[in-house]
């Protein structure tokens, strides 16, 4: 397990696609800039063989409350106590079952509290919720206006989700 690098960008992409479908692909320019943002915390796991991506999670420190929209920039924190945002974690369909989601979630969860974050956010798509609420999220309400266009861009079903560290 290693951090995301700008050199991963297209294996990164490939998995989007893979594991999410067209509905859910973001561009390559906005996935370049959050690679390249100081505040990203993003984890891969490569395959030994061939170095190629096979799963990653896109996290950040973000603001309580803040909900990225689809495709949007990873903006920093201004809060004093920032969460760790989960924007997306995704596993090569082969690599499925073998505990790389788990591992990731629990380097990242690892290094929010060494950091004295105390909380973890993310929004759950495709039916997620279960899956999330499995690792202690349980779903907010996002009262914002501004903040809730930006829930809605994922979509009706989409939930904002809080999990304590």
């Amino acid at each position: 397990m290693r951090s995301l690098l700008p050199d991963d960008l297209n294996d990164l992409l490939d998995l989007q696609a893979r594991c999410f479908g067209e509905d859910f692909l973001e561009s390559a320019e906005v996935y370049a800039r959050r690679l390249a943002s100081d505040h990203q915390q993003s984890l891969g796991i490569a395959c030994e063989r061939t170095r190629a991506l096979r799963a990653y999670a896109a996290a950040y420190w973000s603001d309580p409350g803040k909900v990225t929209p689809f495709d949007g920039d990873f903006l920093p924190p201004r809060a004093h106590q920032p969460v760790l945002y989960l924007h997306d974690v995704s596993v090569a369909p082969e690599w499925s079952g073998r505990g790389a989601a788990g591992a990731l979630l629990g380097a990242l969860f690892q290094r929010a509290r060494a950091r004295g974050v105390r909380q973890a956010a993310l929004v759950s798509v495709q039916g997620s919720q279960a899956y999330w609420a499995r690792h202690g999220f349980t779903r907010r309400a996002v009262t914002d206006p501004q903040q809730q266009r930006h829930l809605l861009s994922y979509g009706e079903a989409a939930a904002y989700m809080v999990a304590p560290l």
